[in-house]
């Protein structure tokens, strides 16, 4: 072989090998992303929280859940009278997410947790969150107690486990425009036992209250592909979502609904409510703090655990009468008194 004939077969050995070590780097260096994601398309939004980058599609939301994304609020009952008074004490709303066809658990909670009143220093009110069902029952029921309590806020939003996220993002509207003066928002669900008693002194002591978002703080939970919390691989690509509460309940403070709300402007409806307020946190760069004492699963049911915790979830009826009662009128545990006021 002549030597210039050799040179080039060395040197294109040399190209080839060194190809070939790139293509094996470049292959390690996507397994080793924490977020391996396809490529965004046009109009792709990022969101960026320090460890990953979400990428959510506009497009693939459209294509999936159409309805979610092209729903506009509209009140059939507006509630526009449930923050309404003269000026007084601090405003905690308790922001209860309620079915038509639950009337008796909306009993009991005015009954006991949700009951209007002034506990330690703070104005506490309740207000029901509710869309529409086919049952014209139900919903003459709930017209009956809105002209009743005054404490309903109604959409024209089929009720459905997707939909909740079409509450929460009303609800933000609703809050800007007839319940701004809420210092602090409860939001939760009426199959549980909220303890305002407990939650009006965490506020008090608490240096930061107003500057974060507060529950039980699920880090980068992973993606169900299956079940009732399914979400399609087309629709999120991505195998752990933000940081976010879980949505039995958290508690948001009055300087971060503008933040929230101008994001579900731009950020497509997630088809679960709790993720999705995960995401809206994440576009408005808002910040949170974990408490276990937003006890969302799983709780001894022992009385005094319940006084100690400011919501427990998936309590019945029955027994969420029996711990309000034996916390706040017999006082069977240390420490529990009456109602502050």
């Amino acid at each position: 072989m002549k030597r210039g004939s050799a040179r080039m077969l060395m040197l294109m050995l040399m190209i080839g090998g060194a190809l070939i070590w790139l293509l094996h780097t470049v292959r390690i260096k996507v397994r080793q992303t924490p977020q391996g994601t396809p490529c965004p398309g046009p109009g792709s939004l990022e969101l960026p929280d320090g460890t990953f980058t979400f990428r959510l599609d506009p497009a693939a939301f459209r294509a999936e859940f159409p309805q979610l994304q092209s729903y506009r609020c509209r009140e059939l009952i507006p509630g526009d009278g449930v923050c309404t008074g003269p000026p007084g004490p601090p405003l905690l709303l308790l922001a209860v997410k309620s079915h038509p066809a639950s009337s008796a658990r909306r009993a009991t909670a005015r009954r006991t947790w949700a009951r209007p009143g002034v506990l330690g220093g703070y104005r506490v009110r309740a207000v029901f969150l509710v869309g529409v069902s086919p049952e014209p029952r139900h919903m003459a029921l709930l017209g009956r107690e809105s002209g009743l309590y005054g404490d309903v806020v109604l959409w024209d939003i089929a009720e459905s486990h997707h939909n909740l996220s079409l509450k929460e993002r009303c609800f933000l509207r609703w809050v800007g425009a007839r319940c701004g003066q809420a210092d602090f928002i409860f939001k939760g669900d009426d199959d549980e036992f909220v303890n305002p008693p407990a939650l009006v002194p965490y506020l008090r002591q608490t240096p930061d209250a107003s500057h974060v978002i507060h529950g039980n703080i699920q880090r980068h939970a992973v993606v169900f592909r299956g079940g009732k919390y399914r979400v399609s691989s087309a629709l999120f690509p991505q195998d752990t979502y933000p940081d976010f509460p879980a949505g039995g309940g958290f508690l948001l403070p009055r300087a971060s609904v503008p933040a929230l709300a101008a994001a579900s402007e731009r950020i497509p409806v997630f088809p679960l409510d709790d993720v999705y307020l995960g995401f809206l946190a994440l576009a408005a760069g808002l910040r949170y703090r974990h408490d276990a004492r937003f006890r969302v699963y799983g709780m001894k049911d022992e009385l005094c655990l319940y006084g100690e915790a400011f919501v427990v979830h998936g309590v019945s009826l029955g027994r969420a009468e029996e711990v309000w009662r034996g916390l706040y009128t017999e006082r069977r545990c240390n420490g529990m008194g009456p109602l502050p006021s």
